[in-house]
């Protein structure tokens, strides 16, 4: 009975994970700076892993794309990639986790749901390794160029979405691991 609560414990960790880290994705704010004024900030600009947007005093914001993949910087490109793996790989482990599970009907027998669960397991530590390697990547970027004195352009700090993505990670990876320690405990009994 216990295993069963463990796995539906990893199971509740890697799904949240799995879903803030798709959030990650669209979320807007990846890098954040401000212009200030006098009195009140005149324009914050951000930008996510598809656009960049400009958004003045009075609310209005005006974005643009991302004009070509392959005019992209390339740290842009792999951590979009990485990203997306993240997501595809949270899909397969939930589906995975769902059949390994101990408490669900279909599966086959006991050992084989215990591998399947492992298998899920090592899905959602790829997924936050992913998901963490992206933010991390991101991050690394926006710090060198901030604290780089030469470095004249406009200079970014840290969005909420790498916070989240690190997060996402951080549950991911805690939950595949409980996933993983399941397979050993339910093979062990035998």
């Amino acid at each position: 009975m216990s295993n069963m609560m463990t796995e539906i414990m990893a199971f509740l960790l890697t799904v949240c994970g799995w879903v803030l880290s798709a959030a990650t994705v669209a979320i807007d704010y990846w890098k954040v700076s401000s212009v200030d004024g006098t009195v009140i900030t005149t324009a914050t600009f951000w930008s996510n892993l598809w656009k960049t947007c400009v958004t003045d005093s009075t609310g209005v914001s005006n974005c643009k794309d991302f004009p070509s993949m392959l005019a992209l910087d390339g740290y842009i490109q792999v951590c979009r990639g990485l990203m997306i793996a993240a997501v595809c790989l949270g899909f397969f482990g939930a589906t995975l986790a769902l059949v390994g599970m101990k408490c669900t009907k279909i599966g086959g027998s006991e050992t084989t749901k215990a591998r399947i669960a492992a298998v899920a397991g090592f899905n959602f530590i790829l997924n936050g390794l992913c998901s963490l390697t992206a933010c991390s990547l991101y991050a690394h970027r926006i710090t060198s160029e901030f604290f780089d004195p030469l470095f004249v352009a406009q200079k970014f700090e840290l969005g909420a979405a790498l916070f989240i993505g690190w997060g996402a990670s951080v549950l991911c990876i805690l939950g595949g691991l409980i996933f993983c320690l399941s397979l050993t405990e339910g093979l062990s009994l035998r």
